[in-house]
Formats: structure tokens, sequence, C-alpha cells
């Protein structure tokens, strides 16, 4: 009998044992444990099981006399958003690619999914209660402890073919947006938990995550996770080695400011991606013509557009390409055409303005209180003079200069691209992305992504799979709500609530019928791009 891939080797007394590791959740200790479970001994380079293990394995190998098998008893289940999930993962082509990379375990990680998605913010030992009462893709229950086992079981290789054969039914020319998002952790045992800028403002170790998503459709096509305290700016290098096994050959991505910088932009250039990514003014290649164009020659009715409540300009520049070539020892030194589309918001400028005028206020206020913050040093050095008169008074002297460098760029922002010469093309590709950004936030939150508690990193990486999962199908639906206008109407759960009261019957030899369906719910399914369920 050949060993089991998952099994390990202990050798007590000069004896190697084979064992398989079995996770579990000890609800009085509330936390992940472990237990081995002997399963024979090597001899002589040979696998040789107990009999305990050679009884369960005869029993699971037992053929049984084939044939249908009768339903037994009734059965009622709901049936109706469970049926809407499985037609939207075919359509996606989501069931396919799960079962093709996880043949043994597809039904019960889409199972799972369909939990995460119907049941907003419930945990994972709820599931049990939910499978029993839902039609849905394992047919079965999962305890806790086989949850935890299937979290933990979930293969790397096996992922990043699914990201792949994902990757590869999306649209060449669609712009993908690339962000990452932070995951609060309370588990000790996540090695890439680290304290870094925290997205989510409270005091806990954090795991970074990274996401392409598609423009048009919405969709998430791929993530990795980066240790807690990885800057934007240092993700691109990784993605774009990522990329290179997703067999995406020519990206277009749209970035926000966070990922700029002179490397990123040559290492997106030297593999030939098309990029739209945000830039701070005071970078040098926006700098030089923000500089000519300020002011006047900027703000005018022949730069307005009323569409976008935009004023806008746009230029053609040359960008300093460098690339190292180490093995053939030169280095390459180019000009390369760039657009650098600038633009100024009255509002924006407005908001910024009483923003800025609100935090120096507060500066002067610490200063003059004594009440100094550590955080706000070299804001009080860069925009105030201060010293102490006879009485023990402060004197606070503010900066002018200072304070109008920091002003002159309030309501001014800009994009750069190498492929999109047209500057309301750009700033609409660019606000998809913003719009995306924050339906993410809302969706992480159903599927209580905002802090994460399990035993191990395995499990962490499970959990994260399958919720990854569940983001797909829920960025569809949510996509589908915004372009039928049904958010004015339905809250997401709401609609949901609504499919789910759809009752499946099956009685003992007789075909299964549905409960009614009415006009308004054939209206939903048509909604979300679906037949109704007959």
């Amino acid at each position: 009998m050949d060993i089991p891939e998952n099994a390990k080797t202990q050798v007590i007394k000069n004896v190697p044992y084979v064992y398989i590791d079995k996770p579990f959740w000890n609800p009085d200790k509330k936390r992940g444990e472990h237990k081995r479970e002997y399963i024979g001994k090597m001899e002589n380079g040979c696998f040789s099981p107990n009999k305990k293990y050679l009884l369960q394995m005869q029993a699971e190998h037992a053929v049984s006399k084939p044939g249908p098998v009768p339903a037994m008893e009734c059965t009622r289940l709901f049936y109706g958003a469970t049926y809407l999930l499985d037609c939207i993962g075919k359509k996606l082509g989501i069931t396919s690619d799960l079962k093709a990379c996880f043949p043994q375990q597809y039904q019960q990680i889409l199972s799972i999914a369909y939990y995460l998605v119907l049941e907003e913010g419930l945990s994972m030992y709820r599931f049990g209660k939910w499978a029993r009462i839902h039609k849905h893709p394992y047919g079965q229950e999962l305890p806790s402890q086989r949850i935890s086992e299937l979290l933990g079981s979930i293969p790397e290789s096996a992922k990043m073919e699914f990201f792949r054969k994902q990757a590869a039914r999306r649209a060449e020319k669609e712009f993908l947006a690339f962000d990452t998002t932070s995951i609060s952790s309370y588990s000790q045992a996540i090695k890439m938990a680290k304290y870094g800028k925290n997205k989510e403002c409270d005091d806990l170790k954090q795991i970074n995550l990274a996401l392409l998503y598609e423009e048009i459709s919405r969709l998430p096509v791929y993530y990795r996770k980066m240790p807690g305290n990885t800057a934007d700016v240092k993700t691109i290098q990784n993605l774009l080695k990522d990329v290179d096994f997703l067999q995406m050959d020519k990206l277009n991505l749209v970035m926000d400011r966070g990922f700029y910088s002179e490397k990123n932009i040559n290492d997106m250039m030297k593999h030939h991606h098309k990029f739209l990514i945000g830039v701070r003014s005071s970078a040098k290649i926006v700098k030089h013509r923000l500089d000519q164009i300020r002011g006047e020659s900027f703000i005018t009715w022949q730069n307005y557009h009323d569409d976008l409540g935009l004023y806008i300009m746009s230029f053609t520049e040359e960008w300093d390409y460098h690339e190292d070539k180490p093995r053939l020892g030169m280095s390459i030194q180019e000009k390369r055409r760039i657009y650098i589309h600038h633009y100024f918001n009255d509002q924006r400028c407005t908001d910024e303005r009483l923003s800025f005028s609100r935090m120096l206020s507060r500066l002067q206020e610490e200063l003059s209180s004594g009440k100094r913050s550590p955080e706000h040093e070299k804001l009080y050095s860069k925009y105030f003079e201060w010293s102490e008169t006879p009485k023990r008074d402060i004197r606070i002297t503010p900066k002018e200069d200072a304070i109008r460098d920091a002003q002159k760029n309030f309501g001014y922002f800009a994009l750069m691209s190498n492929g999109i010469k047209d500057p309301v093309e750009a700033i609409q590709i660019y606000r998809t992305k913003d719009l995306i950004e924050k339906s993410f936030g809302n969706l992480k939150e159903r599927l209580d992504m905002r802090r994460m508690s399990v035993a191990s990193d395995e499990n962490f990486e499970g959990k994260l799979f399958i919720q990854f999962v569940a983001l797909m199908y829920l960025s569809y639906i949510k996509k589908q709500m915004d372009d039928h206008r049904l958010f004015q109407r339905y809250t997401m759960q709401t609609l949901l609530d609504d499919l789910d009261v759809i009752e499946f019957y099956q009685q003992p030899g007789k075909a299964h019928h549905l409960s009614e369906i009415t006009k308004k719910q054939e209206a939903l399914f048509e909604a979300m791009g679906v037949e109704a369920p007959s």
C-alpha cells in the first residue's frame, strides 16, 4: 500500500512510525490544536499499515451494488438563492474551474462560499445549521473540525491553477485595477501578520492583501498576501512576476499614486504593460508642467468639462527610461513617450484648504497650550516658529512661505499613462477604480474579513481563498444590482432573502418540485442575468 500524501514520519526508539496530523478546534481552551493518528510504520523503505488503518481503507474502497437509490424520506429545503449562485458559478466558470483544480474538495468549497455569501457576517461554526435547511453543492453538513481540516488542506498549487484558469477567461483589453487592503488578525500563529500602516485604525497586527480587479465587470481576478508592514510601492515587482505565471501577456493596470515610483514605471514599461497611475503634484515630471500652467491659464472656461465638473489640460511628455541588463553588462537609457493629464477640482480645493486651515489651528493650539504631540513635531517645525517670552508665554509665528507652498497645489491632481491619450477617458477609468475600492470595503465587511482569527497559517490560507471565491459571487451580484438600480429598493441581503424563500420539495419515489415563484422573484433572476428555476 502506498503511503498517503499528507502523512509524516516520527522516529520512536529507532523505528520510523507514520502518522497523519489532524488539526481540530478545542472549544474549552478556545484555540486550534493538533493530534496525531498513527497509521503504521516504515519497514525496509516500504509502508506497512496497522490493522486499524487497513480496515479503514478497505471500508472506504468497498464497492457498493450499482443502481439508483430512491429517496426514503421527504425533504424540504431552501433553494432559490443557492440556485442563483449555481447559475452564476456556471456563467463565470467558477464551478468548472474549482472542479478541475480541487476534484475532491470543490463541492465543500462551494458550499462554504455560498454560506458566506448568503449569511452576512456569520461565523463558520454556524454552517451546520445553514446546511441542514438549504440545498447546496455538498449536500451534507460539515462540523467545525471538518471545516478546519478542509481549510488546512487547500494546496497552493491548486489555488494558483484556479487563478490562471480564471485569468484566461478575462478580456485582454480590459483595464485591471490593482490595489491593496489590510486584514487585521487576532491570531498569533500567522507569520505574515505584522504591525504596519493599518487601514482599519485598530491596534492589531495585519496581513496586506494585493488584489487585481476587472474594471468593467468588477470581478476579482487574483490576490496575493504580503506581510503587514509592506508598503504599497514595493508590491508591483512581485505582481509582475505573478502575472507571468497567470499567462496574462499584456496587462492594462490602473493604480493610485501610492504605487508610483520611477522603478515601478520602468518595470511596467520593461514588461510592455499599459498603465494608468495617479501621480503626486510634487513629482518632478508633474511639477515641471504644473508650475507653468497653474492658476489663470489653467482655470478657464475653455478647459472646463461640464460633465466631469473638472478643469482639464493634457500634455505629451518624455520619460527617462532606464533598464540594467547585468548578464550583458550593459544599461539602456532612452526617452519614452507618456501622457500626463492634469485636473483641477474647485470643490476639492475648497475642502483641502478648509482641512489644512483646521490642522494649522490645531497645531497652534497644541504649541500655545504646551500639550504637544510627538507625532506632530515635524509639522510644528515645518509651519511655525516659536519662542518663549520673559513672562513664560509662547510667541508663535507662522511660516508664510511654507504655508503658501503647501496651498498652491490644493485642488490639483494628475494621472500618468503610456496608453491613454484622452484625459476624459483616463479620469473615467480611474473613477471606476475608486468605485471598486469602495465596493470591496463593503464586501469585506460582509464576508467578516475585517479581523481574522484562525489556528494556523494553513487555515488562514484556506479561509482566505474561500472568502475570495465568495467575493467573486458578491461582486457579480453587486454589479448587476448597480446596473439595474436595485439598491433603490433592496439591500443585497434583502434581495438574497427574497430569493432564498423559494423551496425545493422531494418525496419518496417522485420527481422534485418547487414552491411558487412570484413575478417579482422572476424579475430579480432576470436582473441577475439567469433564468428563473422551473
